[in-house]
């Protein structure tokens, strides 16, 4: 009855076993069901716009916190107050709020409006600089305003601000007409302008800003479409004056060769970038303690500026410079994932400006510091010391909180806990109210 016609017994399937009542499926472990829970957590409305605001103010106070200890020995040098750098730094975070908050209430339609405004006003700032008497050199490097005392402004830093709001609004404009597919629309007249810009920051020498407007015109023709010829085409162009500036420059030449040296070389000239990794190598796990850095007595250049994660790595170790690679890279993520969900062109170029604007930024400091990348001389964004860096951030991050909340999906959660939180204030009233009828004396009218 169980025989085959060729005399072969056939064995009847195994049955599917079932996990008894005490067992769980092999693939329903703890790793598994902590993977669901965290990808239910990402892909929850609310999340890029919890990511933006608790990530940009957790990395603004940290530096805070490391610009006031990295920066107390330095003061002391110029006769100053320790905590001179920090008030000023204080100040500028305050006002970088203010700009936040009002750049997080502004409609889109607005930040459009406010586009060739910021770009007209940076690059006359930007020729300001160059005129005597009016620009003044810091470090070799003529991009710099003084407004009287001891403030300066750097109109380069609000050129990349202006940068991405006027590429985002121009290609925005240009893909409602459907120009983009012609390669004429989507380089004229945003690389020209975008080269304007870096002409006059050039005239000033300061090559690690105009790294940073490359990477933002890259990142905008990288979200407009463009062909790989066309993009290859403008890396190659890029690439190729890059090369040149720094190959007639003795200074930048130098700052190549530091790259991997375990010495200071000829005339100290490798003295910062060597260090910066003395200063990161004897932070250990944990760190040598809050303030307790060596590094920032005198042997490291720019110990609050340029090389802030330096110090940051020697005092709270690496579990503090990992914690704020953390940070950034949330901001990072949280910034594409705003840029990705959005049915705005424009929104979606802006945002993606930004985000590349601070993750390069991020990429070329730390690089820096690490000894992978040439010194910029490019601050660490939010971290830094400098005040003309820290407001056109700080107002670039408030229009990355303005398009998370401006998500479908995320109105709708805000909407419901607005809802939530007034029927709740309601109930409590009412039942005070109760409360208080009930604690009334019988005899009491």
């Amino acid at each position: 009855m169980g025989a085959s016609r060729s005399g072969t017994v056939r064995r009847p399937s195994p049955r599917p076993r079932t996990p008894g009542p005490g067992r769980r499926p092999s693939g329903d472990g703890p790793l598994r069901r902590l993977q669901l829970q965290a990808k239910r957590a990402w892909d929850r409305p609310l999340t890029a716009y919890y990511l933006i605001l608790g990530g940009s103010l957790l990395i603004t106070t940290l530096g805070l916190v490391m610009v006031y200890s990295a920066s107390q020995i330095q003061a002391l040098e110029y006769s100053l107050s320790p905590s001179y750098f920090f008030r000023k730094q204080f100040f500028a975070a305050v006002l970088g709020t203010i700009l936040l908050v009002v750049a997080m209430k502004m409609p889109v339609r607005l930040h459009r409006a406010l586009a060739y405004p910021i770009l007209v006003g940076s690059v006359f700032l930007m020729v300001l600089v160059q005129v005597p008497g009016i620009g003044h050199a810091v470090n070799g490097n003529q991009n710099w305003i003084s407004l009287g005392g001891p403030f300066q402004l750097q109109p380069s830093e609000f050129g990349k601000l202006a940068l991405v709001l006027w590429g985002a609004d121009l290609l925005a404009r240009k893909g409602d007409r459907r120009l983009l597919t012609q390669w004429k629309h989507m380089l004229v007249p945003l690389v020209p302008v975008t080269f304007l810009l870096l002409g006059l920051i050039m005239l000033g020498g300061d090559m690690g800003t105009a790294i940073i407007l490359t990477a933002i015109l890259f990142g905008l023709l990288w979200l407009a479409g463009a062909p790989t010829r066309l993009f290859g085409g403008v890396l190659a162009v890029a690439g190729l004056l890059g090369f040149i500036l720094i190959r007639t420059s003795p200074n930048r030449m130098a700052r190549l060769a530091c790259l991997g040296t375990s010495d200071t070389g000829p005339g100290d000239q490798c003295w910062q970038a060597l260090h910066g990794i003395y200063a990161l190598a004897s932070g250990g796990f944990f760190g040598s303690g809050l303030g307790a850095s060596v590094e920032k007595w005198g042997q490291l250049p720019e110990p609050h500026t340029d090389f802030i994660f330096a110090i940051t790595g020697e005092e709270l170790g690496l579990a503090g410079t990992l914690s704020v690679l953390g940070l950034f890279a949330a901001l990072g993520y949280a910034g594409i994932r705003v840029a990705g969900r959005t049915e705005e062109p424009f929104v979606r170029y802006a945002a993606g400006g930004v985000t590349t604007w601070i993750t390069a930024q991020a990429v070329i400091n730390i690089g820096a510091v690490l000894g992978l990348l040439p010194i910029a001389g490019v601050p660490l964004p939010l971290f830094s010391y400098g005040g003309s860096a820290l407001l056109p951030t700080m107002f670039a991050i408030g229009l990355l909180i303005a398009f998370a909340r401006d998500e479908p999906a995320a109105r709708a959660a805000l909407a419901m806990r607005s809802a939530a939180s007034g029927k709740k204030r309601s109930a409590g009233r009412w039942n005070t109210m109760r409360r208080r009828a009930k604690a009334r004396p019988s005899g009491e009218r």
